[in-house]
């Protein structure tokens, strides 16, 4: 059985990790220990969390669980992540699932793979759309080819969020917030790619402007010959995540959950002729990740997502240095 430690309780650990994990208590019994959950905040005073006890530092965290039989959730901003996955492995912590982004540079990128390569760390990054029931679906239908060829992916990421959790330090910009979560899925269906395009907005509020936080679309062309575009605006009135992808011989429109009070997906498939059909399904996929993820680690198994998302913080670091260079490049919308 594995123990848990969440490091940093603001949205992530409090509001998804914590009760996911409840979930995955009871969907495996035996797979987490029936001990608490231990809760580490570095950015602010201890409090008090239903489901778990709090430690006031990381030394007292490794003192009420062995760390070589507990699971981190690292769930601090980027900008602290390779110092914080050092000081665990020096207390013994080998198995960690880092809160996407995995890092929002190049240079934090290399600092993370030098203490995981020095200190032999397991990381897996919780981009949890990859076990979507929804992309699960997708992922045969791609694999399957009874669409034909695999042309387009078209991804929107509609989500109002005007009080962006843990302010610019923690999300530098619109591209680290949702649009990782999609890339993974781009990437894992489409394969290997390169920036074709990209485009940052502001975000306005009244007379307030907040730098490089109000719309992310970006362009990608993938080896494969797929062509990809993500369009994520954290200024629109309402909430929608939905893929849609583009074959030979039909489309299918997907729709995943929208927050985390519905765990309900739909996908639309349209065939040639517009012969329609619709179906709405299950699909909790945090739960599903973290599971997929703790039993791998019981077993030890390695995983074969991490250069996915090695290759996704560097096409977002690419995308953010042409919207640096280049206020808005043309075709993207």
């Amino acid at each position: 059985m594995l123990h848990t430690l969440i490091i940093g309780m603001g949205r992530a650990g409090h509001r998804l990790h914590l009760p996911s994990l409840d979930k995955v208590r009871a969907a495996a019994p035996g797979l987490l220990a029936p001990a608490p959950i231990v809760a580490f905040d570095p950015f602010r005073p201890p409090v008090g969390a239903d489901r778990a006890v709090t430690a006031a530092t990381l030394e007292e965290a490794a003192r009420r669980h062995p760390p070589a039989r507990t699971v981190v959730h690292l769930c601090t901003p980027p900008h602290v992540r390779a110092a914080m996955l050092d000081r665990l492995a020096g207390l013994g912590y080998r198995t960690i699932i880092v809160e996407k982004p995995l890092a929002v540079d190049l240079i934090g990128l290399a600092a993370i793979a030098r203490v995981r390569r020095r200190r032999d760390l397991d990381i897996t990054v919780a981009t949890h759309w990859l076990d979507s029931a929804l992309t699960r679906r997708l992922r045969a239908a791609v694999a399957g080819g009874r669409f034909g060829a695999l042309r387009r992916v078209r991804i929107v990421q509609n989500k109002p969020r005007f009080a962006p959790g843990g302010g610019p330090r923690a999300h530098p910009t619109a591209f680290d917030v949702e649009v990782p979560h999609a890339l993974a899925v781009a990437l894992d269906l489409a394969g290997g790619a390169r920036v074709a395009g990209a485009a940052l907005d502001d975000l306005v509020i009244g007379d307030r402007r907040v730098p490089r936080l109000g719309r992310a679309r970006l362009r990608l062309e993938h080896r494969s010959g797929v062509r990809t575009e993500i369009d994520s605006d954290l200024m629109s009135p309402v909430r929608e995540r939905r893929i849609t992808l583009e074959f030979d011989a039909g489309v299918l429109v997907g729709h995943y959950p929208c927050s985390d009070a519905d765990h309900t997906a739909q996908l639309r498939t349209v065939r040639p002729g517009g012969e329609t059909s619709w179906t709405a399904f299950d699909d909790d996929a945090f739960p599903a990740f973290l599971r997929t993820a703790y039993e791998r680690f019981a077993s030890a198994t390695p995983h074969g997502t991490l250069p996915l998302q090695v290759d996704a913080v560097r096409l977002l670091t690419e995308a953010k240095r042409r919207c640096t260079a280049v206020p808005e490049v043309r075709g993207v919308g």
